[in-house]
């Protein structure tokens, strides 16, 4: 869930911090030098350094759990996976006036994939269900929660670090959503769409990986195909239905009619999907809309898309 931050809690990142904490806790790249990406998401800033690694600090602390989990399982389900994944480096330790842990990973070359590019495209559908076919065979290997007791407090940390929640969790802000931006979608639409996700059968099978953010912005391609999945902050382990948001952001219908059948969903599951789309696009609207035209656009045809079906 996104969680609004204060400017005391976003610490000021520029290249003369970055720097710094690399020359501290990588010296070995200290003469590699560091360039800004701009722009980067809502969750890090990142500099490339050099030409093969890439450095990202989270920007708030909801972030803060990224460089940690893509340290210990992305080795893990990168040979799994079709489709290339980033490859963590090292971890930094928080200093220097920085308060959380930071990554370097290798560079991933590759365009943010769009709607445009690749949204009528039934290969790059085919392509993602693919993907996500294999990150949900993955084993679970020695996933945290495994054998421990139900009420143990390291149980109780790696369900809310690696689960999804549910979408009842976001009963209220979605609803309080709808009622805000009435005037500019179908208000009777997204209410009938989100008591109905709400109102689904649950997921029934044994929990299997997701990504947990899959939307246009964590794909890459190279020569307009897929080419790698990245920002697995959000990765865990449960309910597949929320990596179902990508079909919402980057598809038109036909091509999400050849995703879904690719990847086999079936209509519970398919109706979860549209309202995680549904919430995880309010969201980010009601936040970002007003101030980001980019944001608005790309949210706005997210909501329309769930609606949609």
């Amino acid at each position: 869930m996104t969680t609004q931050n204060t400017p005391a809690q976003r610490p000021a990142i520029d290249a003369a911090l970055v720097r710094r904490l690399v020359d501290a806790r990588f010296p070995q790249w200290a003469e590699l030098p560091l360039r800004l990406l701009d722009p980067a998401g809502s969750d890090h800033v990142i500099y490339r350094l050099g030409e093969e690694l890439s450095v990202r600090l989270p920007r708030h602390a909801d972030a803060v759990g990224q460089a940690g989990k893509e340290s210990v399982w992305l080795p893990r389900l990168a040979p799994h996976l079709p489709l290339a994944v980033p490859e963590p480096v090292g971890v930094g330790a928080p200093g220097l006036g920085y308060p959380w842990p930071w990554a370097v990973s290798r560079w991933l070359d590759g365009e943010v994939a769009t709607p445009e590019a690749l949204g009528d495209s039934p290969r790059a559908a085919v392509r993602l269900a693919e993907f996500l076919t294999a990150l949900q065979s993955c084993p679970p290997g020695d996933f945290p929660v495994g054998g421990l007791p139900a009420d143990s407090a390291r149980a109780e940390a790696a369900r809310e670090e690696y689960g999804a929640g549910t979408l009842a969790d976001r009963d209220r802000e979605t609803r309080a959503a709808i009622a805000e931006v009435g005037g500019v979608f179908d208000a009777e639409a997204m209410t009938a769409l989100w008591d109905a996700a709400l109102s689904a059968p649950a997921w029934d099978r044994p929990p299997v990986w997701f990504h947990g953010d899959f939307h246009t912005g964590n794909l890459l391609t190279v020569d307009g195909r897929l080419s790698a999945v990245i920002d697995f902050g959000e990765l865990g382990i449960g309910d597949p239905a929320c990596d179902l948001t990508i079909a919402f952001t980057l598809m038109t219908p036909e091509s999400r009619s050849v995703f879904r059948a690719a990847l086999g969903v079936d209509d519970a599951t398919w109706t979860r999907g549209r309202g995680w789309a549904l919430a995880t696009g309010l969201n980010a609207y009601t936040n970002y809309a007003a101030v980001n035209p980019r944001v608005a656009a790309q949210t706005s045809r997210q909501i329309t898309a769930a609606l949609a079906g």
